[in-house]
């Protein structure tokens, strides 16, 4: 169990007992988990929605969900996003990499999240009551499957960062198993769709990793919080469009 609260304490603010998350060498040995601690963000994200949509307008119910999913987890791959998006003006690799190291956000990061946000809260808000709830308790484990999938598919744009790290203390069980869970999860939650939803997160995953891949020569830790996050969205935007057309 010492990887699952290895987990806990990296992917979110909750204050479990013990050593912090510096060791990525050790948290790529419990990327296995990453499924799992999703599924818990699911759970709290559920119990929110649950009051908030009680107390509150489904908008104002969605921006107080969405606040606690960003909160729960410290905005850990939001930070990653930002970054992504601000390294894109770089001139070359070396650029970019140096620009996404830099712990100021630019216009292109602050612009790109709130983007971001607002698509999901809008998504969050106008999805069906009896959609909604699965799909927020779905989400969050299949968009934190998506790191050890990269990290095998893609090489580290640098050899001593947290990619490289991350990717060096994966086992080779750890991207189908993590995956496994999350398609089981997902059918379980969603049916058919969240089969639908689930692919179309994975996709968009693998369509950030390799863009970033060809602009940095591999990916870093910040692609592979960015892709967590685009999982997300993608996610969301594949429920509301289910739900959107179906008859």
């Amino acid at each position: 169990m010492t990887g699952l609260a290895l987990a806990v304490r990296f992917l979110t603010i909750v204050p479990l007992p013990g050593r912090t998350a510096h060791d990525v060498d050790a948290l790529g040995r419990a990327a296995v988990w990453f499924p799992v601690v999703g599924l818990g963000i699911g759970f709290v994200l559920v119990g929110v929605e649950r009051v908030t949509s009680v107390l509150f307008p489904s908008l104002l119910a969605a921006l107080l969900t969405v606040t606690a999913w960003k909160v729960l987890t410290g905005g850990l791959h939001l930070d990653g996003l930002a970054d992504c998006l601000d390294g894109l003006v770089g001139r070359d690799a070396e650029h970019r990499l140096s620009i996404m190291r830099d712990s100021r956000i630019g216009a292109f990061g602050a612009i790109g999240l709130i983007l971001f946000l607002l698509l999901e809260i809008a998504a969050v808000a106008e999805l069906p009551a009896g959609l909604r709830w699965r799909a927020l308790l779905v989400l969050p484990s299949l968009a934190r499957a998506t790191p050890p999938l990269l990290a095998r598919c893609f090489p580290p744009a640098r050899v001593e960062g947290h990619g490289a790290a991350f990717r060096a203390g994966l086992r080779a069980s750890a991207a189908p198993i993590a995956l496994a869970l999350a398609l089981v999860l997902a059918w379980l939650g969603l049916g058919v769709a969240g089969l639908l939803v689930a692919a179309a997160a994975i996709v968009a995953a693998l369509g950030l990793a390799g863009f970033m891949a060809a602009r940095l020569a591999g990916v870093t830790g910040d692609v592979l919080g960015a892709a967590v996050e685009v999982a997300e969205l993608a996610g969301l935007l594949a429920v509301s469009a289910w739900a959107h057309v179906k008859p």
